[in-house]
């Protein structure tokens, strides 16, 4: 059975660029840590209870790209919205267990996506969470008192990201709780 292979881009650590890559693709399997799904594509036991539904709401299609294909790796169902308009559907559809939000998202931005999460019942309660490159001083503490539960960096650490977003799951708001407020990069 071949084994599966996942891309990753120029803005994650690690990758080259070079004159026969120039955007920096790594088109290999990254190494095997704890809690990645099997290559053969059947989750294990441990996946199968931790699976979650997560929607990443963002406009660029290659960081698009590189959190699904983590996420996937890790056992997750991933739902993908590139505008704010195709956010609002998401959420207008089956339940989510979390929200990847890019910050600066077109058609109404972050505050427009939230706003519409939380009017719903069914998506009120989960945790949202900031993925931006938005890094000055103050920015993470700005969008952390504007509706997002949490807050990941780029460049995105592919070695921590699964890790990072999983403590995000099984919690209702995640804010209770600030050892879940987390930065990556």
């Amino acid at each position: 059975m071949p084994t599966r292979r996942v891309s990753t881009l120029s803005w994650v650590k690690g990758a080259r660029r070079s004159a026969e890559n120039p955007v920096g693709i790594r088109d290999e399997m990254p190494a095997a840590s704890p809690g990645m799904m099997p290559t053969d594509g059947n989750p294990t036991a441990e996946h199968a209870a931790a699976r979650a539904r997560i929607l990443i709401v963002e406009d660029d299609a290659l960081n698009r790209l590189l959190l699904h294909d983590l996420l996937d790796l890790r056992g997750h169902e991933v739902v993908e919205a590139a505008t704010v308009d195709e956010a609002r559907r998401a959420l207008d559809g089956e339940p989510l267990d979390l929200l990847l939000l890019d910050v600066q998202i077109p058609g109404g931005g972050a505050e427009a996506v939230i706003r519409h999460a939380r009017a719903r019942p069914r998506s009120a309660a989960i945790p949202i969470v900031a993925v931006t490159s938005l890094a000055m001083p103050g920015d993470r503490e700005r969008l952390l008192g504007s509706g997002f539960q949490g807050y990941l960096s780029k460049p995105i650490d592919t070695r921590t990201f699964g890790a990072v977003v999983e403590s995000f799951l099984g919690s209702s708001t995640g804010a209770e709780d600030p050892q879940r407020v987390r930065r990556v990069g």
